[in-house]
């Protein structure tokens, strides 16, 4: 952890820092009431060093100067205190101040005393969290010394076990996390978020950046890019990149479990279709051991989640297969094509996210659409494929697809079917309360209904079938808009004519064949 310059601090017009060492210093207070003891301490750790690393003493002349400089430093490793200082138990005092108030288990306390009578070695350990009890007359320079070090042992130990404690914790969390992820646009969002918090679990700063990347034709595009803990809108290219990520990217090494090299760690992911992710971390400063290592558990972590997405994906994959294929299979009974039920899908994702689904809803939206009209499958061929008007009994007929669908759909217990359910039965409901099978009006009418038969008129309207042709796109429009609030909520028709230039995209996209 970088320190910060001397403080400015001053209590009774003397100095409280003498600087020994700059380069990531051990702290080291000194608190006494005799400016002698505070000499012959900094001459003897003048020249101190212990893990290459020299240190820094803070002077304090009572009680309340220890607690002050506690509370500004909360890296100080060893404390030497006087028990007499203002008062006959200020050292005493400052040691529950420390473990009690500051609740800090790690700053090692050396008491030393000059009148071992008044605070008794025996009762001093018992009843205070204490580290080491010297008399000032025993305390040579070899003891200093030993004790300081022993200290400072101590003190590294103890911290070395509280950060791997907190980074397990950290990663089981983070772990449970990325488990709760269904889509791989947030899964990287989310990776890169949990790298960025390990490179600043040591020192509670995340400066630096962090990238994922996708081989692409010899080269890399980058998907998702966080900088100090922030997801960037626009991401550069790879080739604006410093040479030298470019080159921990390119490395041979890559391809074994990880790269590092100073301040970058580099890791590699394939995925299903044997396509490579990479991810690297970039740092403002040295990446520790510690971070590696909990890079490296992470990234184990994420090659599980990753796998999981696969899987996760593979199945929804077969999923819409299957509903699509079922789809067709009622849309080719009634002489309509297949794309009818995926056009109808995509406008109804495209007009849930306008409405302000969540993703996850709008998903199960696009997904339970195609099957809106499943109960088609229950209407005889000569009814649903005459080419003239219907009767009134026909159109009866006709109208039990609604119900039909929802009988075939609700008894499954998956979110789909039961969602698809719903807009099978609803989806020729009127907002107006004219339409079939109950008559529902307004919100009383399922939104997911709603949606899909906005998306099923359009769609219908704008494509040829058996019974007419394809109206122009600007008498389906006009149409739309004179339904507002009559056929369809007018919410959603406002949105559907915003998003018209979209819409014509998706129509183009999945014409009939």
């Amino acid at each position: 952890m970088m320190l910060n310059g001397q403080s400015n601090l001053v209590f009774q017009d003397k100095p409280l820092e003498v600087q020994q060492n700059t380069e990531n210093p051990w702290k080291i207070i000194i608190a006494d009431d005799e400016e002698e003891v505070h000499i012959m301490t900094r001459m003897v750790l003048k020249k101190f060093t212990f893990q290459n690393r020299g240190v820094k003493l803070l002077c304090a002349y009572s009680g309340e100067e220890v607690k002050a400089l506690m509370r500004e430093h909360d890296d100080v490793a060893v404390v030497l205190v006087d028990v007499v200082m203002e008062t006959e138990d200020a050292g005493l005092e400052v040691v529950k101040f420390i473990r009690n108030e500051l609740q800090n288990p790690f700053v090692r306390i050396i008491l030393r005393t000059g009148q071992p009578g008044q605070a008794p070695q025996d009762e001093v350990i018992r009843t205070y969290d204490i580290n080491d009890y010297k008399s000032k007359t025993e305390l040579t320079v070899q003891k200093l010394y030993t004790s300081i070090i022993a200290s400072l042992r101590s003190y590294t130990d103890m911290k070395l076990i509280d950060t791997n404690r907190r980074g397990l914790e950290f990663l089981l969390n983070s772990t449970k996390d990325l488990f709760t992820v269904t889509d791989f646009e947030t899964f990287y969002k989310l990776v890169l978020m949990k790298y960025m918090q390990i490179l600043g679990f040591s020192s509670l700063s995340a400066e630096g950046c962090g990238l994922v990347l996708a081989k692409s034709k010899g080269g890399y595009i980058i998907l998702k890019m966080v900088q100090n803990g922030v997801l960037t809108k626009e991401t550069p290219q790879f080739e604006e990149l410093p040479q030298i990520i470019r080159d921990a990217v390119f490395d041979t090494t890559i391809y074994q479990e990880y790269y590092t090299k100073d301040d970058l760690y580099v890791t590699k992911f394939t995925i299903d279709d044997d396509s490579e992710r990479v991810i690297l971390i970039k740092s403002t400063k040295r990446i520790t051991e510690v971070e590696i290592n909990l890079f490296r558990l992470f990234s184990a972590n994420v090659k599980v989640a990753i796998e999981n997405l696969n899987l996760n994906k593979e199945i929804i994959d077969t999923q819409k297969e299957i509903i699509y294929t079922l789809g067709e299979i009622v849309e080719s009974r009634s002489k309509e094509t297949a794309n009818h039920v995926i056009r109808v899908a995509e406008y109804s994702y495209l007009i849930a996210l306008n409405y302000g689904m969540e993703l996850e809803e709008a998903e199960l939206l696009k997904m339970a659409s195609p099957m809106h009209d499943i109960g088609k499958i229950g209407i005889p061929d000569v009814i649903l494929n005459k080419p003239g008007k219907l009767t009134v009994d026909e159109f009866e007929v006709i109208k039990s697809h609604t119900t039909i669908g929802h009988d075939i759909l609700k008894q499954s217990k998956r979110k789909i079917m039961r969602t698809a359910a719903i807009i099978a039965l609803g989806h020729h409901e009127r907002w107006d309360g004219r339409g079939y099978p109950n008559g529902t009006s307004e919100k009383h009418i399922d939104i997911y209904s709603r949606i899909t038969s906005l998306a099923d008129v359009f769609d219908a309207l704008s494509h040829r079938r058996c019974y007419k042709e394809a109206w122009p796109l600007d008498d389906v429009k006009a149409y739309l808009i004179d339904e507002s609030a009559k056929m369809f909520d007018p919410v959603l028709v406002e949105l559907f004519i915003n998003n018209w230039d979209q819409i014509l995209k998706i129509k183009e996209q999945y014409p009939d064949l």
